[in-house]
C-alpha cells in the first residue's frame, strides 16, 4: 500500500472515530448498547487494519489510546469500554498463540506466576507478520457473536416462562421485548409493565407487546409492591452488569427488585455479555447520570423551583443479592458466577484502560 493511500485511510479512520465520539456525547437519541458495541468493535477492527504499528505492544497502546477517548465521551455507556477490553484480550491471545503458548498452559500456570513473580509483565515487542490478519479475523468473529446476542437470549425464553404465568417488567428493554415475544409464540401469559416514570418507557413496551397479542397491563410505579404478591416472575433488562454481579439499571428497578425479594419472587435479568464490565460502583461517579427534572417538576412551577433542589437520576444501583438469575447469550448464570465470566472475557491488566 502506498504512503498516500495509507495516510488517506488513516484520516478517514480519524473522521469515523470523531463522528462516533460526537454521537456518544450527544444528548437525546444515542445508539442502543448493542449498536454502540458493534460500532466500537467495527472501529477497532479498522484501527487494527489501517493503524501504524509493528508489534502487539504498539497495537495495544494504540487501542487503549482510542478506547480512552471513546469511553470519556460517554462514561455511562460502559459497553464501549467493555469492547475495547475484549479486543485487547484478543490481541493478547493471538500474540500468545504466535509465540507458541497454549491457553490451557497459561491458565494452569497463572496461580504459580502470581505467587512467584507478583504479576508477570509479558513482553509484547516481538514482531509477527501474521498478527494483523489473525487479530482482524478474531475481531470479525466477535462481531458475528454480537449480532446474534439478542436471538440467543430469546431462544431460552421457553425454559423460563410457562403457561398462565404473570410476568412483571419495568420500562422498555429491547432484549426483554424479544424474550417475551419468543415465549408468546408457544405460551399464553400475562405481562404487567411498570411505566417507569418520569420517562414512561413502559408505555412503549406495552404497545409493542400488545401488538403481538400478549395480554399486557400498564401500571404506575407506585403500585409495584401492591401487585407483586400475584406475580410469578420479574424479568428485566439492564444498562450494565458490574463486576460484583450488581446492576446499573433504569431508575425504578431497585424498587421493583426490593418488592420481588420481599415476596420471594424470582428476579431474572436478560443481558448480553457485552454489558458485563470489570468495574465496581465505588471506583468513580461516572455511572451516575442526572437529567433535567422538567418531567417531574416543570419550569412553569418557578415559585417552588426557587426553594428546592431537584435531582432526577437516570439509573438505579441494584445489589447482587436481589437478583436470582442472569440470562445471557451464553446461558443462565447466578450473580455469584459473574467473577468467572469476568476472567474469561477480560484480562486482569486491562481492567484500567
Amino acid at each position: 500500500m502506498s504512503a498516500v493511500a495509507a495516510t488517506k485511510k488513516e484520516s478517514e479512520l480519524c473522521g469515523q472515530i470523531e463522528d462516533f465520539v460526537a454521537l456518544l456525547k450527544r444528548g437525546g437519541e444515542r445508539p442502543r448498547s448493542e449498536e454502540a458495541a458493534r460500532q466500537t468493535v467495527g472501529l477497532l477492527r479498522r484501527i487494527v487494519a489501517h493503524g501504524r504499528w509493528d508489534n502487539a505492544g504498539e497495537l495495544m497502546d494504540l487501542i487503549r489510546k482510542e478506547g480512552r477517548r471513546m469511553t470519556a465521551a460517554q462514561p455511562s455507556e460502559t459497553t464501549v469500554g467493555n469492547m475495547v477490553r475484549r479486543v485487547l484480550k484478543i490481541i493478547r491471545e493471538e500474540y500468545g498463540r504466535l509465540r507458541g503458548r497454549s491457553e490451557e498452559s497459561d491458565q494452569q500456570e497463572s496461580l504459580h506466576k502470581l505467587l512467584t513473580s507478583g504479576g508477570l509483565n509479558e513482553d509484547f515487542n516481538t514482531h509477527y507478520s501474521p498478527l494483523r490478519a489473525n487479530v482482524i479475523e478474531a475481531i470479525s468473529e466477535l462481531l458475528i457473536e454480537l449480532e446474534g446476542t439478542t436471538d440467543n437470549i430469546a431462544m431460552q425464553a421457553l425454559e423460563h416462562i410457562h403457561s398462565n404465568e404473570v410476568i412483571m417488567t419495568i420500562g422498555y428493554s429491547h432484549t426483554v421485548e424479544a424474550f417475551l415475544k419468543e415465549a408468546a409464540r408457544k405460551r399464553k401469559f400475562h405481562v404487567i409493565v411498570a411505566e417507569c416514570a418520569p420517562f414512561c418507557q413502559g408505555h412503549e413496551m406495552a404497545v409493542r407487546l400488545a401488538r403481538e397479542d400478549i395480554e399486557t397491563t400498564v401500571m404506575s410505579d407506585a403500585a409495584i409492591f401492591a401487585v407483586m404478591s400475584r406475580v410469578n416472575k420479574v424479568i428485566i433488562g439492564t444498562k450494565t452488569i458490574l463486576a460484583n454481579g450488581a446492576l446499573i439499571a433504569i431508575s425504578g428497578t431497585h424498587t421493583l427488585a426490593l418488592a420481588a425479594k420481599h415476596h420471594s419472587t424470582p428476579l431474572i435479568v436478560c443481558a448480553p455479555m457485552f454489558k458485563l464490565t470489570p468495574q465496581f460502583l465505588n471506583e468513580e461517579d461516572s455511572f451516575h447520570k442526572f437529567v433535567s427534572p422538567q418531567e417531574v417538576l416543570p419550569f412553569t412551577e418557578g415559585e417552588i423551583l426557587s426553594k428546592v433542589n431537584v435531582h432526577c437520576p437516570v439509573f438505579d444501583y441494584v445489589p447482587p443479592e436481589l437478583i436470582t438469575l442472569f440470562i445471557s447469550n451464553i446461558g443462565g448464570n447466578a450473580p455469584s458466577y459473574i467473577y468467572r465470566l469476568m476472567s474469561e472475557l477480560y484480562h486482569p491488566d486491562d481492567r484500567e484502560l
